[in-house]
């Protein structure tokens, strides 16, 4: 049976890792060409600054590359160079003396159908006040969850990886990964009901 979507696009990866592990180095130009704009705004979630993070960017891809051929493909590749970018962009703020930026979830998605009524119409006062507040409130929330709460949210809200691909990053059951973005996400809709009633209004997934 042939793949489809993520199936084939991860045994497309695999193809080109393993001819780069051959030797093939436009293999690898193929890679990043694929995934350079996605691991850039990856790091930009850490590092505001464009010219730092574009540098940030491009030695998570030479890591990568010296990195490649100890890959064994137990994870998908995007999964094992979003750690590598991860830590890179860590890295580089550790060794600055800086901790990472809050990360903008702007509105927040499952919002409550009268609050979405409400941010509509992005022009009115009204709308741009409660944008900011719930901006603000979301991030203050992620802030003050602990880290593995913390990971789990980000890995699934905002990099949108499943809940197989947070487990191998986490290094946990897929079970431990639900019951983090549960909890999680009860905190940050306890936070947003300080701003409009309902919350999140999320059910499940």
């Amino acid at each position: 049976m042939p793949f489809s979507g993520p199936m084939r696009a991860e045994a497309g990866d695999i193809a080109l890792v393993r001819r780069v592990q051959h030797g093939d180095r436009a293999a690898f130009d193929v890679l990043v060409l694929k995934y350079q704009h996605k691991v850039l705004k990856l790091v930009q979630r850490y590092i505001r600054n464009p010219a730092e993070a574009e540098d940030v960017a491009q030695e998570a891809f030479v890591k990568a590359w010296r990195a490649l051929p100890a890959f064994r493909g137990d994870s998908a590749f995007y999964t094992w160079l979003y750690r590598i970018a991860i830590n890179t962009a860590k890295n580089a703020l550790v060794a600055t003396g800086r901790r990472p930026v809050a990360c903008d979830l702007d509105q927040p998605e499952g919002a409550p159908a009268q609050a979405q009524a409400r941010l509509a119409d992005t022009g009115t006062p009204e709308a741009l006040v409660l944008t900011e507040e719930i901006r603000r409130n979301v991030n203050e929330a992620i802030r003050a969850l602990p880290g593995d709460l913390r990971t789990a949210i980000m890995l699934r809200e905002l990099e949108g990886l499943s809940y197989e691909e947070i487990a191998a990053e986490m290094d946990c059951p897929v079970g431990t990964v639900r019951s983090r973005i549960f909890r999680a996400r009860e905190a940050i809709d306890q936070s947003l009901r300080e701003v409009f009633d309902g919350g999140l209004g999320r059910d499940g997934d």
